[in-house]
């Protein structure tokens, strides 16, 4: 029996809230993914009984259904990073199969371009024991342990160059321009010469590297296979999911590259029943390059050290054999300061076939990947449709 037979919750809702630079705050960008998710589900508020979220207050959740005008009887609120959505989904299906919720709203949003809250050295963890030997060298937080992973992928399996790593960007690009939402839908294609010669912020990374800094956010719905028979969409099953939290910060790594991504997929592999060949379309977190090429290969799409001879063809541009981050990613489409849940929003549609333009044909299995804090935290989902 596969993790499709044996599903029994599925995702019946999405949206996306303004994206961009907005005037609003994080409530109401947040309270705009809510309401349309539902809305695209057929459900209202007074539906939800479970909501995970989380954002830059330590009360994120509790101030959301307050705000909402909810009273949850399941909450989530797991701080970690990018990768938190994908981890809420697999606690949500464990609430939906536990009966402890019904219907439960998983949301993300952040104002941080309009309101300039990311600076470009961030902020150190000044309470965690490492904190004592990195913040003498002043590090760029968090792109300057990003920039020690990309040169240390490079120096271990030699051979390989920024400029094969600029592929990704000049991919995610792509796929922007073909997203009427992304932030850089009108911009021209992005060249590998133009993203080496952007500014360098760290190096071997460039601007162009890196992801958007924008306002913005998104929710889906989750509730059992049962009930979501009867709403208005396919339903997308939850087919798998798995997850691993390594270390706080590179200096507490045995070993930078790895990362616990590579455990956390196969987990979700197993799950559903699948391998990476079964995968249609695929959502990585990409807040920087590296980030995407890292988990490319713990994904199980090629081998160690293999990813920019993989990626070398235009295999993860539109019409590759591999999709990847159709919307344009965190790179080029949206990043609200964590990313994972527009992971999930964008591979829904995929299997639903609501992508426009961007629609890879035929697609019946995705996996979305959230990364969080400095490779710290994964979580792989397994989604499909029947």
């Amino acid at each position: 029996m596969t993790g499709r037979d044996r599903a029994t919750v599925a995702v019946v809702g999405t949206a996306e809230s303004d994206l961009g630079v907005t005037t609003a705050g994080t409530l109401t960008l947040q309270t705009q993914a809510v309401t349309r998710a539902l809305a695209d589900a057929g459900l209202t508020l007074a539906d939800v009984d479970g909501l995970a979220t989380t954002g830059v207050s330590r009360f994120s959740t509790t101030s959301l259904a307050e705000h909402l005008g909810v009273r949850p009887r399941w909450v989530d609120a797991s701080f970690v990073g990018g990768s938190a959505a994908e981890m809420m989904v697999a606690r949500a299906v464990q609430a939906i199969g536990a009966g402890q919720a019904d219907v439960v709203v998983v949301s993300f949003a952040s104002n941080q371009r309009s309101a300039r809250s990311r600076s470009l050295a961030g902020v150190v963890e000044q309470h965690t024991p490492e904190a004592q030997f990195e913040t003498p060298y002043a590090p760029l937080y968090p792109i300057s342990y990003y920039a020690m992973a990309a040169q240390a992928y490079l120096h271990r399996y030699g051979g390989g160059t920024p400029d094969q790593l600029a592929e990704i960007a000049v991919a995610a690009r792509e796929w922007a321009r073909l997203n009427p939402a992304a932030y850089r839908h009108d911009a021209p294609p992005l060249t590998v010469d133009e993203v080496r010669a952007a500014p360098m912020v760290s190096t071997p990374l460039t601007v162009a590297d890196c992801c958007l800094v924008t306002d913005g956010g998104g929710a889906i719905v989750l509730t059992s296979a049962d009930r979501a028979r009867d709403l208005r969409h396919t339903p997308v099953a939850v087919l798998g999911y798995g997850e691993r939290s390594t270390t706080a910060s590179m200096t507490g790594a045995d070993d930078i590259l790895d990362t616990g991504a590579r455990q956390a997929a196969a987990e979700a592999y197993a799950r559903a029943g699948i391998t990476p060949a079964d995968v249609d379309v695929v959502q990585v977190y990409d807040s920087f390059t590296i980030t995407a090429a890292l988990s490319i290969e713990a994904l199980g799409f090629c081998g160690e050290g293999e990813v920019l001879d993989f990626i070398a063809d235009g295999r993860i541009r539109p019409g590759g054999a591999l999709p990847l981050d159709t919307s344009g990613g965190g790179l080029s489409y949206c990043h609200p300061g964590q990313f994972g849940v527009l992971l999930l929003v964008e591979a829904v549609r995929q299997l639903r076939g609501e992508a426009g333009a961007r629609q890879v044909p035929g697609a019946r299995i995705a996996v979305a990947h959230g990364t969080g804090a400095i490779l710290s935290t994964h979580a792989t989902v397994v989604l499909g449709v029947r």
